[in-house]
């Protein structure tokens, strides 16, 4: 097995509700898995106040997302935020009848790709991210977060 890339990472909870299911060590795991180079990321996880805000001065969206990926750079070390809002995610495993830490390892292999440069806002690419996101989440142990 290739080793796994570097990461330096800092993980922020400005929102601690779901700390727990966050080990730093599950953390690493999760976004080593999807990257490709070495990195610098921080993962801050946010209340809906502060997700709403940031998806509307960076995004122009006014309402609080799952995931917001900010890349700075992608050679030779990638360099991003992500921002995870609590809330968010837990409304969402709910509704969709998974477990919080199935989620969040779902949303924190996405943003890890976004910051590697792949996109899903066209349906080609959509599908080269989602199948690259399942085959990732099947390696750590998830179901494929797309199945119906």
């Amino acid at each position: 097995m290739p080793a796994r890339p570097d990461l330096t990472l800092s993980l922020q909870f400005a929102d601690s509700t779901h700390r727990a299911e966050l080990p730093r060590h599950k953390v690493i795991r999760w976004i080593r898995a999807a990257l490709q180079a070495p990195a610098e990321i921080t993962v801050r996880i946010v209340d809906a106040e502060e997700g709403q805000a940031l998806n509307r001065d960076f995004r122009g969206k006014d309402y609080a997302t799952n995931v917001l990926t900010f890349d700075y750079s992608r050679e030779p070390v990638v360099s991003a935020d992500l921002v995870l809002c609590a809330p968010v995610v837990a409304r969402e495993a709910t509704e969709q009848g998974k477990p919080i830490q199935a989620h969040y390892a779902h949303l924190l292999v996405h943003g890890t790709l976004h910051a590697q440069g792949f996109d899903h806002e066209k349906a080609r690419d959509a599908k080269v991210m989602e199948a690259r996101e399942t085959q990732i989440l099947a390696a750590l142990g998830f179901e494929d977060p797309y199945a119906a």
